[in-house]
Parts: structure tokens; sequence; C-alpha cells
């Protein structure tokens, strides 16, 4: 077991003294939503996962350790994107190179975090809600954080909709580590904090309302700057299977928010 996996069994706290609320209400909310989706999420998610499996060899799963309810480390899960075992930098970008050609677009329209609603079903997050963060950046904000962990972590939020492009916009400097700690993860801290503090419902029909847009919006600016896409019939072809996919993905969202404002 690696050491991740030791404090992850341990339950060791990252964060002192933070107590997440999640009222059963709203856990009740996010339950149903995910019942009344799974089967089209399951069609969803086969299709990608045939899709990551037939692209490149490796796991379909990535699992990224990340901190959540009560300050504790928790296994998000996603489809991997990149090559399996692909040493490199913590912070990605558009044109990674550790990419593979379908989890390059996957990561662009966001579908590679579908998995997440297993991350939801059990507890571990919310349909909506803070982003969650890796380790090393939340004990750099450790007091801004005991704010943000009052909530647990979202698949969408405000915060995760204003950075919907953030790998376009790392891709333009030339450190992106630094610039994501120094001048990023500053205001993805405020507004997540923003957001715990004024927290409503509207506001979460709101962020469920944007993110079903996220998905194609994303993929046409990727597939537009991909200059390498044209002449290449297999990459074309994964293009247009995963536009296929992102449709589908934001049907669902837009379920989603009719299924929530039911609630």
């Amino acid at each position: 077991m690696t050491a991740a996996g030791d404090s992850l069994a341990r339950g060791d706290t990252v964060v002192a003294g933070v107590r997440t609320a999640y009222p059963v209400g709203a856990r009740v909310v996010d339950l149903a939503v995910v019942a009344v989706l799974s089967p089209v999420l399951a069609f969803v998610a086969a299709i990608v996962a045939i899709a990551v499996a037939l692209d490149s060899p490796g796991p379909v799963l990535f699992r990224s350790v990340r901190i959540g309810r009560d300050g504790r480390r928790f296994e998000m899960l996603k489809f991997r994107t990149m090559v399996h075992r692909c040493a490199g930098p913590s912070i990605s970008c558009d044109g990674d190179a550790r990419y593979t050609p379908v989890g390059r677009l996957l990561a662009a329209a966001r579908l590679d975090e579908l998995p997440q609603v297993w991350n939801v079903a059990c507890g571990e997050m919310r349909l909506v809600g803070p982003r969650p963060e890796v380790e090393q950046f939340v004990r750099a904000q450790a007091g801004a954080y005991r704010q943000i962990l009052a909530l647990p972590p979202g698949i969408t939020g405000p915060t995760q909709l204003a950075f919907a492009d953030e790998g376009r916009r790392l891709a333009l400097v030339a450190d992106p580590e630094r610039v994501y700690a120094e001048e990023i993860l500053p205001v993805k801290v405020r507004l997540d904090v923003d957001y715990v503090r004024r927290r409503s419902l509207r506001r979460d029909m709101v962020a469920i309302a944007h993110t079903w847009l996220v998905p194609g919006r994303q993929l046409a600016l990727a597939l537009r700057d991909d200059r390498h896409a044209r002449g290449r019939p297999v990459e074309a072809l994964a293009g247009a299977a995963t536009m296929v996919l992102a449709v589908v993905a934001m049907v669902a969202a837009f379920a989603a928010q009719g299924a929530t404002t039911a609630f």
C-alpha cells in the first residue's frame, strides 16, 4: 500500500479543527438526482470507459487524492486522460504531452469527471460545492480551507465554472505551476470562501444550469485550437465521438437541474 493509501486507511486529518456540515436534506437530494440520472450516466460512462481502454494501455480510472469532508483525504475518481505512469508536473495544461488523444478531449470537455458521481453516492462529495483541492495547496491555504471545508466538495460550483478553461490559460504561460500557486489558487480560494458564506439553493441551481453548457463549449474550443487533428482520421473520429458524448452529458446535466428543482 502506498503512503497515500496508508493515510487514507488511518483517516488522518490534514486540516485540524474542521467539521463538515452535510445536512440530511442535501444528502437526500444528491442521492435522488444520482438515482434519476444513473441510466444515462451509466451509458455515457460505459462509452467513455471503452474509449479510454482502447486509446492507450493502463487503467480506465485515475484516483486523485484530494482533501474533503472534515479535512480528511479521499480518492476522487476520474477517467484516465494521460499516458499511464508518465511522470510530469502536478499541474497540467492544454498541450501537455502526457495527454492521450481521447484523454485530451475528455479533459477539455470535463467528461473525465463523470466518475465523481460515485464519490457523490458515497457521501464524499456533493453535486455542487467547493472545488476539491490537493493536499499541498490546502496546507498552503490552511486558514481559508478551515472555512471552505465546512461544506463537502462538489463536482461543480462557482469556482469550477470560473476556471473551466484553466488548461487553456495555463498553456499560455512559461511556468504553469508557479502561476497556478501564486495567481490562480488565491482566486479560487476567495471564490470558494464566498460560496460557503453565501450558499443557497438558488445559487446551486444557477451553477447546475451553467454546468450543462461546459462540455460542448470547452470541447469546441479544444477542437478549434487543435491544428494537429486536421487530416488525421483517427483523431477526427475520436473528436466526433467525444462531441456526441458531450451532447449526451449536457442533456444529463440539464435533467439534473430539473430533478433537483423538483426538490
